[in-house]
């Protein structure tokens, strides 16, 4: 007769029946800790369960191993067994959907949590229309005839402008003649030898002097015109 569901016996044999694969004491008690069983009880159990025929044990040296009595599960034939694989690769693709599914409901939704809430939105459009009254009024000065830039502070700025790209060629035309002298009978790639001094042409940081000889030019030719 098999005993009471509430009995310790019966809460011993529906965990070995339920976890169907090889178990100690230990590890018996330390599953059912949450219905306060001590390890002593558990092990009572098992051996009393296993002395009336209701789970199989055997003996490993002085340690005991407890399993559940296989013939009391339904074990399914080849057939039930293929339809079970057929079933469990639909529940997969399934569940590989679902997965999908929920990604993309958790991308919406962090897409929409980086959106501007409405306090924030009202707080950029202030920012935007302080912007735009304060470049209407500069646009509305220059419309006027006013002069933002004093004439003799624009002539230094274009001055050293002047003075500066001048500089730029001259160092540019020094640094070429100087290096064509140390490389011209050197047997190392002029390449290798550059990476290996860490210089680097202006071309090498997307710069051009000529583009700003030619603003300077622009420059020259509008003064001209001016005068």
């Amino acid at each position: 007769m098999p005993p009471k569901s509430d009995s310790v016996e019966g809460i011993v044999l529906g965990f070995v029946n339920e976890q169907n694969r090889p178990l100690n004491s230990q590890n018996a008690a330390d599953a059912l800790q949450k219905f306060n069983l001590k390890k002593t009880a558990v092990q009572k159990a098992l051996d009393a369960l296993a002395d009336s025929g209701q789970i199989s044990f055997k003996e490993y040296g002085k340690q005991k191993i407890y399993i559940a009595r296989q013939d009391q599960f339904d074990i399914p034939n080849g057939e039930e067994l293929e339809e079970m694989k057929k079933t469990n690769a639909k529940l997969q693709e399934e569940l590989a959907d679902q997965k999908k599914a929920i990604s993309e409901v958790e991308s919406e939704v962090r897409g929409l949590q980086s959106n501007l809430t409405l306090t924030e939105i009202t707080s950029k459009k202030s920012e935007l229309q302080s912007e735009v009254q304060e470049m209407e009024e500069k646009l509305n000065k220059l419309r006027s005839g006013v002069t933002l830039v004093k004439p003799e502070d624009k002539k230094i700025i274009e001055n050293s402008f002047a003075e500066k790209v001048s500089q730029w060629k001259r160092r540019k035309r020094m640094f070429k003649e100087l290096w064509d002298n140390i490389t011209e009978h050197s047997p190392k790639d002029q390449k290798e030898f550059k990476e290996e001094l860490g210089i680097e042409y202006d071309e090498d940081v997307d710069v051009n002097v000529q583009s700003y000889s030619d603003m300077l030019a622009s420059l020259n030719k509008r003064r001209k015109i001016s005068r």
